[in-house]
């Protein structure tokens, strides 16, 4: 750090509009949002992060934005906060200046988060525990922020702009996508950058892929229950820092690797977006640490019970709520997405626990604050938007019902997809629904088909091997007595649970694998399928490995299956291939100028079919372009798809007339060899999934 003479820094007014530490070229301006603080104090430290050398009190106040400017700081010094004010947790204050606080808008953290009893504000331990005060200095067990450089983050980083059109998403961790790779470079391994490498590159083009989404990656704090037991939080959904990427997935080149990450995805046609977690912080409930927002100002950065601020809102189910009701925690929110974005590079944004961000005093409300600011930005409405639908609150399910801007992750087609291929009563039905797009939800408002997102598995539950491969969930590692997680997985394991060696148990599961994978990216609305789920990656059952930073989580490459990867790309490339895969309109059967529905029903035996039929358990579906408008597709012919769950052969009548429609995907084969049919019909073989195209000359 270089000091003024005499080894002190002053201090002056200082400017209140731009949040955090703004380097200027010749000092920093400091400023930070407490709407009840009574005095705020900035703490140097030298450049190790262990001696704090000087306090200053910021000097100006306009409003809640407390300010001032130190001519002469430069980037890379290390500061906190020590916020001054009342203690009266039964009335919602919680400031203690004995407590080193971390500036919500840095850029950067020096050190490394602690369980340490000082970094709470109270005494652990004593009867009413966070009633009681904490004297201790917390400084020497907290990380110090850091003066950011603007030229470390120049704005206007390059994003792809695309539509939803082609969009295939690939959902992987930063760290366990690459860990076990034995083609990237060992330095690399865990990285940013190691996840852009080429061999990975090479992997997600050869499938297909046009969209990673990565689990998140901002600064993480893991929870003191799980440093106690030797675990970590591995997801990261237990953000300490909304401006930070997490440390331990930078590599050589630090924060500008994770800028060259996205580059190099973009210079490969491969959109990234970022899961994002913005409904709670780290600090946990009323008996977790104060790092930050607690003792900023914990009246205004959270919601509190009403009649009994003491204890905080828990809709997420993680001990506190953000309280995006307030315009400072609404304008960190989106000063946030907008820095991901402008100086990063992201495409668009995985909101975990959308529902919260979109709960007013009166409950959720899909044109609240944070939903319609969000839409109005002229930066943020251009990226794309997927909210994850639910919460832990009261009426916190609420797939279906966000604005016309928003995709969101389909659950309910997930659970339908393995009902039908577990073999389950009415499930049939319910795929219909699914496999076109679940239009009795989304069909609303002028959304569109892209509004679904569809998988079978994401990165909380089973893998789809597993689910092929357990019935039930194996928890043990975690600590939890195998309490945690799923009960509702809807899998089976075909016969024998976990490993086994029975070659037709293991033909099954791969079979079923495919069926799942088929669906998933056979369906209207947008895929996305869980990083490893292509090459029949396992997890050995654990359906909650959040905590699991190891190789029950990492991606083992060495055992992918190479035919899988292989039909994976022949569905993505069968689906791109084919317009009317992926319209953005809804089909409802409706006539079209030709005078043929848009979709039709069928039976294997071409009649139509009988939604009522209790015992339905197989259907086909004929899909051309939406009578609507063919805008969004391609006019590249008709599909059938057709999907036998009988335990034997069907004969499926193709559409007249003979002679014109290939077989391109076939889910009982591992590797695809497209066929022309000759004859009226063609058999599927027993639980599978095939798709035919009409010859482009006879297609209308």
């Amino acid at each position: 750090m270089t000091r003024k003479s005499g080894g002190t820094y002053g201090i002056g007014a200082g400017r209140p509009n731009r949040l955090g530490a703004l380097f200027d070229g010749e000092g920093t301006n400091f400023a930070l949002f407490s709407d009840h603080a009574q005095r705020v104090e900035l703490c140097l430290f030298s450049a190790d992060g262990k001696t704090e050398v000087q306090r200053l009190s910021l000097p100006e106040r306009r409003g809640p934005v407390w300010h001032g400017y130190v001519p002469g700081l430069k980037p890379g010094a290390l500061y906190g906060y020590r916020v001054h004010g009342p203690f009266a947790p039964e009335r919602g204050h919680r400031f203690n200046p004995n407590k080193l606080l971390v500036d919500p808008y840095t850029r950067a953290l020096h050190g490394a988060f602690s369980t340490h009893p000082a970094t709470f504000g109270y005494s652990p331990g004593s009867g009413d525990s966070d009633l009681s005060f904490n004297s201790s200095d917390s400084a020497p067990h907290t990380p110090k922020s850091v003066v950011w450089d603007p030229e470390d983050y120049p704005t206007g980083a390059h994003r792809l702009r695309r539509g939803w059109s082609n969009t295939v998403i690939y959902e992987t961790h930063v760290r366990g996508g690459t860990m076990r790779h034995p083609k990237v470079p060992e330095a690399l391994r865990g990285t940013v950058e190691g996840l852009a490498s080429q061999p990975m590159l090479d992997h997600l083009t050869r499938l297909g892929i046009t969209t990673v989404e990565l689990l998140p990656v901002q600064a993480i704090r893991s929870e003191n229950a799980l440093t106690g037991r030797g675990l970590v939080n591995y997801w990261g959904y237990n953000t300490a820092g909304f401006f930070v990427p997490e440390p331990r997935y930078l590599g050589p080149q630090g924060v500008a690797g994770f800028r060259q990450m996205v580059e190099r995805f973009h210079a490969a046609g491969i959109e990234v977006i970022l899961d994002v977690v913005y409904n709670h912080s780290a600090e946990g409930d009323h008996l977790g640490p104060t790092f930050s927002f607690r003792g900023l100002d914990n009246a205004s950065y959270y919601r509190l019970v009403e009649g009994q601020p003491r204890f905080y809102v828990n809709d997420t189910g993680t001990g506190n709520t953000l309280n995006t009701d307030h315009p400072y925690v609404l304008r960190m929110i989106l000063d946030s997405l907008r820095f991901w974005v402008e100086c990063m590079g992201v495409d668009g944004f995985r909101f975990d626990l959308a529902t919260t961000l979109g709960r007013e005093r009166q409950g959720f409300d899909r044109h609240g604050g944070f939903m319609d600011a969000l839409r109005q930005d002229p930066l943020l409405a251009e990226v794309k938007l997927i909210a994850e639908p639910w919460d832990l609150g009261h009426g916190g399910y609420r797939l279906g019902q966000f604005p016309p801007e928003f995709a969101e992750w389909n659950d309910r087609f997930r659970d339908t997809v393995r009902r039908f291929w577990r073999g389950d009563g009415h499930a049939a039905q319910d795929l219909g629904s699914a496999l076109l797009g679940t239009a009795d939800l989304f069909d609303a408002r002028g959304r569109r088909a892209w509004a679904s997102v569809n998988f079978a598995a994401a990165h909380d539950g089973f893998t789809l091997a597993d689910v092929t491969a357990y019935s039930k969930r194996h928890n043990e590692a975690n600590g939890e007595g195998n309490r945690d997680g799923h009960n509702a997985n809807h899998s089976d394991n075909l016969g024998e649970e976990g490993e086994t060696s029975d070659e037709a148990i293991l033909s099954a599961r791969r079979q079923r694998v495919r069926n799942m994978l088929a669906t998933v990216l056979l369906s209207q609305g947008r895929p996305m399928i869980l990083a490893g789920d292509e090459g029949g990656n396992s997890q050995g059952g654990n359906n909650n490995a959040y905590c699991q930073d190891n190789e029950t989580s990492w991606l083992d490459w060495a055992t992918m299956d190479d035919e899988l990867i292989g039909f994976v790309a022949a569905l993505i490339g069968f689906r791109k291939a084919h317009g009317v895969l992926r319209q953005g309109r809804f089909l409802h059967g409706v006539q079209r100028a030709d005078g043929k529905p848009d979709v039709e029903w069928r039976g294997f035996d071409g009649s139509a079919l009988n939604w009522r039929d209790p015992g339905l358990s197989s259907l086909c579906l004929l899909l051309r372009c939406c009578a609507e408008g063919p805008a969004d597709c391609d006019g590249s012919g008709e599909v059938l798809l057709a999907f036998n769950r009988e335990g034997g052969d069907q004969v499926l009548e193709l559409p007249a007339p003979a002679g014109t429609w290939r077989r391109e995907i076939d889910s009982s084969a591992p590797r695809q060899h497209p066929q022309d049919i000759t004859e009226a019909t063609v058999t599927v073989a027993a639980f599978s999934v095939a798709g035919f195209v009409r010859h482009p000359e006879t297609s209308t």
